[in-house]
């Protein structure tokens, strides 16, 4: 049975990712120290393949332990997004950069290490061409930064896989709407309207079920795919901010956008970006925007839970 540690695995994609595995039958430890809350993952208490610690990943001894007792270390613990990191800057650079470079002190051969950053490293892409895994890294924000960094230090090793992830949305036991689809929806809902800055700023997108699925199949498929780096979104999902609004209005026909014209959007992301690296290598992203908006609808039309947001 594959042994598994999680950082950050009560998280937005952590705590999806762990049930799923779980459901495999695949034995999970979750450190997590639990910023938000634990009711993401209080429903995988009683599961026996189930371990959580609460502890920070910046503790030497406690990862030390872990990464000798697991085979497969998939990092997630991170300060997300760029106005948290640009927020709490010292933390930022303490959590997604050096607790990295302190793990992989730890690191031994018999260790296989999945990674996920963000396709944000490309900054600024060029008109009409889109980024691949060759296209040059410059990221805007510390947070891309921080991400891009500690990318580096793990595609030393070996041992390790990269996805650099398009903007995810869906439903997760620990939400965000911070994310660009489940904000738009989010807001959509709330406010019947949507307003837009720089509406042309183009982005990926990936559902979150799609993520878990491309962790899981990287674990089934590490020795074909590892020592490398690939960018994992659905390639249908090349779209810019105005027609995202326009897909979400379909669904909410009663929705007005109002374009501001001129604002400049804080995230200055705008590029394409090719997953054809991944698909050659057997793995495709499936769910639609459209589905992915369904579902948010209904989830933000018909809960009253509490959203805790990281910004």
């Amino acid at each position: 049975m594959k042994k598994i540690l999680i950082t950050g695995g009560a998280g937005y994609i952590g705590s999806k990712l762990v049930n799923k595995l779980l459901d495999l039958n695949y034995k999970v430890t979750v450190v997590d120290i639990l910023k938000f809350s634990s009711k993401s993952i209080n429903h995988l208490f009683n599961n026996k393949n189930f371990k959580f610690i609460k502890g920070d990943v910046r503790n030497y001894k406690l990862i030390s332990k872990l990464v000798k007792s697991n085979e497969f270390i998939i990092p997630l613990a991170a300060l997300v997004g760029a106005p948290l990191c640009a927020k709490n800057k010292r933390e930022a650079i303490s959590t997604n950069l050096e607790s990295i470079k302190l793990m992989m002190k730890i690191i031994s051969r018999k260790n296989k290490i999945i990674y996920l950053t963000t396709n944000s490293g490309y900054g600024i892409g060029k008109i009409n061409k889109y980024c691949d895994e060759e296209s040059p890294l410059n990221p805007i924000s510390l947070y891309g930064r921080t991400k891009v960094d500690a990318e580096k230090i793990i595609m030393r090793f070996n041992n390790s896989i990269g996805f650099r992830l398009a903007t995810v949305f869906g439903y997760s036991y620990r939400m965000r709407t911070d994310l660009l689809v489940n904000n738009f929806v989010f807001n959509a809902i709330k406010y019947k309207k949507l307003t837009i800055y720089e509406p042309h700023f183009r982005r990926n997108f990936i559902h979150i079920n799609d993520v878990v699925d491309g962790i899981i199949y990287a674990i089934q498929n590490f020795n074909s795919l590892k020592s490398n780096v690939y960018n994992l979104g659905l390639s249908s999902a090349n779209i810019t901010k105005h027609m995202l609004a326009k897909k979400i209005k379909k669904q909410l026909k009663y929705l007005k956008i109002i374009i501001v014209k001129n604002r400049k959007d804080p995230d200055q992301r705008d590029y394409y970006v090719s997953n054809k690296k991944i698909e050659r290598k057997g793995f495709k992203a499936k769910t639609s925007v459209e589905n992915g908006i369904r579902e948010l609808i209904d989830v933000f039309s018909y809960s009253n839970e509490k959203i805790i947001n990281n910004y």
